[in-house]
Order: C-alpha cells, then sequence, then structure tokens
C-alpha cells in the first residue's frame, strides 16, 4: 500500500515554524466566554478560525446561539464511500485571574525552556486552543501533500464549553440531520506522560448543586440573639461535616448502590500504569491522599463518584469586626458521578439526605445548576483501535487505555442526540495547569500531537 503518511509528517516537520506562529496568534485573542466584557474577542476568534478554514477549502459557517457562536466546518471532498468524522473541540477559555500570578500575561503567549524542553505559557495553551491546533494543523498538511483529505470530515468548534455549553445541546438537536457522521472525535483529554500516549475510554459525570440553608427572617446582632437564634453557618457546617464518614466514604445513603463496577482486566491494566499517587500529589503541594481509603487511587479518580463542597458563604467577611449572626447560608456541592448513576436520582438522594439531617428550625433550597452522566466507551470499535495505531505509530511505543477524572458532557450529547460513539484523542499532561495562572503546553505534545492526527487519518484511509 501507497505510503500516504510519511510525506505528511515531513510536511509538518518543514512548517513547524509557521504552525507555532499561527497557534500563539490565536492564543492571543482572549476569548474568555463567561465575561460579557470579552464578547468581541469570542466573535473575532469565531471569524478568525472561518478566515482560516476558509482558505483551506472548508465551507465555513459561523452559526448563533442564544449566547456564543459555533463555528461548523467541512470538508467532503472525499466522497461518499469514505469514513465521515466529527471533530470536536473549543475555542473559549477560562478567565486569567488571579492574574498577579501569572509569570507573564496570559494573552501574550511566551515560550519558555522546560525540563521537557520548550514549552508555551498562555490561557488556552492547551484547554483547549493548543488541541484544536492539532486537529487544523493535521489536516492542512495532508492538504498540501494530497491536495485532499482521505476522509469526510466536519468540524465543530464552540464557544461556550467554559460556561457549561448550555447551547451545545440544543444545538445538536437542531442540526442533527447536517451533523450525521460515522464516529465523533474529542481533542480535549490528556496523554499518560510526555512519552507515553493515551486514549480516554471513560469519563465521570456531573451534579453540580447550590444549597440555601436559612433561619431568621434578617441578619442579628450577635449580642443581643446569641444563644437564642439559630445561626445557619452552624446548621449549614454540621451538615457538610456529615456528606462523609470516617472512612472517606460519601455518606448519603444509597449513593454508591447503582455503580456498575469496573471488571477485572480494567482493573489490571490500570494496575500496570504503576500510577504515583505521592508524586501526583506532591506537585500540588500535598502529601496525603483523600477519599475511599479502600480503594486505589486510579479506581478513586477514574471510576469512584465524589462529592465536594466547591465554594462556601454566609455572614460578614470584610476587614474588620461585625457581629453578627446571618440569615442564611450557603454551599456549592458537586457530585462526580460514574456509570450506573443516574443524576435525577442522586439528586433525589441528596434531596432525602437533606430531610433527614436538617432540623426543621431552618428553611433550605436546593438549586440543580448543571448535571451529566459518567460514561463508558467502547474499546473495541475500529475507530478506537486505529487511533491506538496510530498512536503508537508516532510516539513509538503503545498507547494506553485511561480514565477521565473529569467530565465532557458533550461526549454523553453526541451519543444521545446523534448516536455517534466518540474516540477522545488528546495529547495535554496533568500538569498543564489548565484553569490555573501559567497554564502550558509542551511543544513535545503539541508536535506530536499533529502527528498523530495526521497519522490517525491515514490509519482510516487502511
Amino acid at each position: 500500500m501507497t505510503d500516504l503518511l510519511t510525506p505528511v509528517l515531513r510536511q509538518l516537520e518543514s512548517n513547524d515554524g509557521d504552525a507555532l506562529a499561527r497557534y500563539i496568534d490565536f492564543l492571543r485573542i482572549p476569548s474568555v466566554s463567561t465575561d460579557p466584557a470579552f464578547a468581541g474577542d469570542i466573535k473575532h476568534a469565531a471569524e478568525w478560525l472561518q478566515t482560516e478554514l476558509s482558505a483551506l477549502g472548508f465551507a465555513v459557517e459561523i452559526r448563533p446561539t442564544p449566547n456564543h457562536p459555533v463555528v461548523i466546518a467541512k470538508d467532503h471532498a472525499a466522497g461518499p464511500s469514505t469514513p465521515h468524522l466529527l471533530y470536536y473541540a473549543h475555542y473559549d477559555v477560562q478567565p486569567a485571574d488571579p492574574l498577579e500570578l501569572w509569570d507573564s500575561p496570559p494573552f501574550e503567549p511566551v515560550i519558555v525552556e522546560a525540563e521537557n524542553g520548550p514549552r508555551v505559557v498562555a490561557r488556552g495553551a492547551v484547554d483547549d486552543k493548543g488541541q484544536l491546533r492539532t486537529v487544523v494543523e493535521a489536516m492542512r498538511a495532508w492538504k498540501q501533500v494530497h491536495g485532499k483529505l482521505p476522509v469526510r470530515v466536519t468540524l465543530l468548534f464552540e464557544g461556550e464549553e467554559e460556561i457549561g455549553s448550555k447551547n451545545l445541546r440544543p444545538f445538536l438537536k437542531t442540526y442533527k440531520d447536517e451533523l450525521q457522521a460515522d464516529v465523533a472525535v474529542i481533542t480535549d483529554t490528556n496523554s499518560w506522560n510526555v512519552k507515553t500516549p493515551a486514549i480516554t475510554t471513560s469519563l465521570r459525570g456531573l451534579l453540580y448543586t447550590e444549597l440555601k440553608v436559612r433561619a431568621a427572617n434578617r441578619d442579628l446582632h450577635s449580642g443581643l440573639y446569641g444563644g437564642s437564634a439559630a445561626n445557619p453557618i452552624h446548621v449549614l457546617s454540621e451538615l457538610l461535616g456529615k456528606l462523609h464518614d470516617e472512612h472517606g466514604a460519601v455518606g448519603i445513603p444509597g449513593f454508591y448502590d447503582s455503580i456498575e463496577p469496573v471488571d477485572e482486566a480494567t482493573r489490571a491494566a490500570w494496575e500496570k500504569l504503576n500510577f504515583d499517587e505521592g508524586a501526583y500529589l506532591r506537585d500540588i503541594g500535598l502529601e496525603h491522599s483523600a477519599g475511599e481509603r479502600n480503594r486505589p487511587a486510579l479506581e478513586r479518580l477514574w471510576a469512584r463518584p465524589t462529592c465536594d463542597v466547591n465554594g462556601i458563604w454566609s455572614g460578614y467577611t470584610g476587614i474588620g469586626a461585625k457581629t453578627v449572626i446571618p440569615s442564611e447560608a450557603h454551599a456549592k456541592i458537586s457530585f462526580r458521578l460514574v456509570p450506573g448513576q443516574e443524576p435525577d436520582k442522586i439528586a433525589d438522594l441528596f434531596r432525602a439526605f437533606l430531610e433527614k439531617e436538617l432540623p426543621d428550625y431552618v428553611q433550605w433550597e436546593l438549586d440543580i445548576h448543571s448535571s451529566a452522566r459518567g460514561f463508558r466507551l467502547n474499546t473495541t470499535s475500529s475507530y478506537l483501535q486505529a487511533a491506538k495505531r496510530a498512536l503508537s505509530k508516532v510516539f513509538q511505543t503503545d498507547a494506553v487505555l485511561i480514565g477521565g477524572a473529569g467530565s465532557i458532557p458533550v461526549v454523553e450529547w453526541l451519543k444521545v442526540e446523534l448516536g455517534l460513539d466518540s474516540v477522545m484523542l488528546g495529547f495535554g499532561l496533568d500538569d498543564d495547569k489548565i484553569h490555573s495562572p501559567n497554564e502550558k503546553f509542551e511543544l513535545v505534545c503539541f508536535r506530536n500531537g499533529m502527528k498523530s492526527q495526521a497519522a490517525f487519518l491515514a490509519e482510516l484511509v487502511k
């Protein structure tokens, strides 16, 4: 069979400087989706992609949503007998705050020498602009060498991922017929390490809640009412202390009842990864692990559900003193879910827990902000096997199958709304500081990502 890949890889190497320059230019656009002040920059990022992809021969449209637009680009020149891939990535980024913790301005990308060679430091360096660029540059090289892509491709680049993708699922429903494909490719995950490629085959779901506890009808003077009036901070704090037992397990009755167990083959494969939890924690300044005491580290991260308090506020927190018993206390509480757990059922169990544990002399409200199921992908898929071969060819070592500790709701939505399985093909690292100051992407990962995306296309030709 003709070697289609080698000249594409050479093209990527010869164009490396130009690809890096385009990547840097894209990072300079502060496409922060959560802050309305950056709405013009979100529009600029979408138009930047439209201009670039149009020049590459894609048919491109910027489709509006009630908030930020979606960029749709199509190249079906390979013809109906070839596989059709729907690529998903996002062009929006997190806010850069706190700015004072950045070593360089977050939207003025810099290249810094580090242990693994040069890295790009900027907001969005890896999440997800750098990963998005691996796809576009691989397709650019294919077109430059062969004149066209070897398969049919539709690109779906979203501008609201960092704010929960509120409008994406309705978008998928609206354009269901147009977005039909054979498989989806998600470019928003990690390698196992800088030298070992990985494909993520499971994700945890999410239930994000906000709890309000109210006692008196106004804030109270703690001298006049202390010792008589209920303090909602005390009530809420006592409740939060009951969310976990002494072994680190979630204390909500029925929480674990429907979990799908990890099969022995998967468990054995995870053990072979020799995950060093101590090093993983020391990198973030911790010495001791948390969670369920009797579970291995990777099982806790990838296959067990969790409950975390993400924020808590009440009363006076300003400078100096204000002797007040507040009328309300609030907490944001999230649950990472695994396959077998239904978000609505877990929400009902949490409400029942609140009914039982909160005293009847306070009022409370529970709001559900977002939810998504945990997901396991089909590891026997021919597309996933093609991705494994592609990664192994580029990295010169076998690709490993890993779990994902976070949530990517689009994977479920693509399955439910379009009937598509996904291949999660990403090249980030655990220490890339996504959502934090000094976010980075190792250039070796960026380059291996471009080559792997190109190799994946070559495997599909086979």
